[in-house]
């Protein structure tokens, strides 16, 4: 029977009470990729096509009780973190993730889609200190870089720049999404000896609600298949440009990707 047990993968993030981000994104990517996915939640937001309309925390032994209901009985292949609001959060999610040796995604997640804050200023130094060197891989977009690093990237010269100055924090690679450079779609990927690039192109569709989350749960799931790190990265583009292809409008607002693409 446990042959017909599929890869497991631990998101650890915030819910996404409108479904397009967050712990319902990961879990449908979870699904879509071919793994089981598990959830950690560490803040429950109010969150619309619009926007977010306010988030709250759940107390730090929530948060190590679901960690260890998870890891003590049921184990995983993979770690995807996203939403973690504040210092105390980060730190004992770090703690756990040290003492694990499957593959990690951290997902640094800084503010929404529509630019609202998901965490605290006070919790970027903790973020940087304990949260990515537990990183197997690191997925910042280019607001979160500069909010790390003070890098700011302004066209693809600057992708390495970056990339290293998010390395010197400590994961052992790091993925910059320069979606949002202008041109077709360039996402960097190192580890300080080896470069990556993956290119797209720009698609036109405004829904788009849930990408990040959607590409490192992506990731998580094919590590949890046992990729190495670029063929993860690769098949996991694959994976959210068609996601982003299909998305489609919901409320008022921008719309989620669509994780179901591939069976519809």
């Amino acid at each position: 029977m446990e042959d017909m047990t599929p890869p497991r993968v631990l998101t650890i993030a915030g819910s996404d009470s409108g479904g397009g981000a967050g712990i319902q994104a990961d879990l449908k990517t979870m699904l879509a990729l071919g793994t089981h996915g598990m959830s950690v939640i560490a803040a429950v937001t109010a969150q619309n096509s619009i926007g977010v309309q306010g988030y709250w925390e759940l107390p730090a032994e929530a948060v190590r009780a679901q960690l260890n209901s998870v890891l003590r009985d049921i184990g995983v292949q993979a770690v995807k973190t996203g939403m973690l609001a504040s210092p105390i959060l980060v730190e004992t999610v770090a703690e756990f993730l040290a003492e694990l040796s499957a593959p990690v995604v951290v997902d640094p997640v800084g503010v929404s889609k529509h630019g609202d804050s998901l965490l605290a200023p006070e919790a970027v130094g903790t973020v940087k200190s304990r949260l990515l060197p537990t990183a197997t891989v690191v997925t910042p977009n280019l607001w979160e870089v500069e909010q790390l690093t003070g890098v700011k990237v302004e066209g693809e010269d600057d992708l390495r720049r970056a990339a290293d100055a998010v390395l010197e924090l400590g994961p052992r690679w790091a993925l910059i999404k320069g979606g949002h450079l202008p041109g077709d779609p360039v996402d960097l990927l190192t580890d300080g000896s080896t470069e990556h690039r993956y290119r797209a192109e720009r698609l036109d569709n405004r829904h788009t609600h849930g990408t990040g989350c959607t590409l490192a749960s992506a990731i998580a799931s094919r590590l949890a298949f046992g990729d190495d790190v670029p063929t993860a990265v690769e098949r996991a583009k694959t994976y959210v440009t068609g996601a982003i292809a299909h998305g489609f409008p919901l409320g008022a607002g921008i719309g989620p990707v669509d994780h179901a693409w591939r069976w519809r």
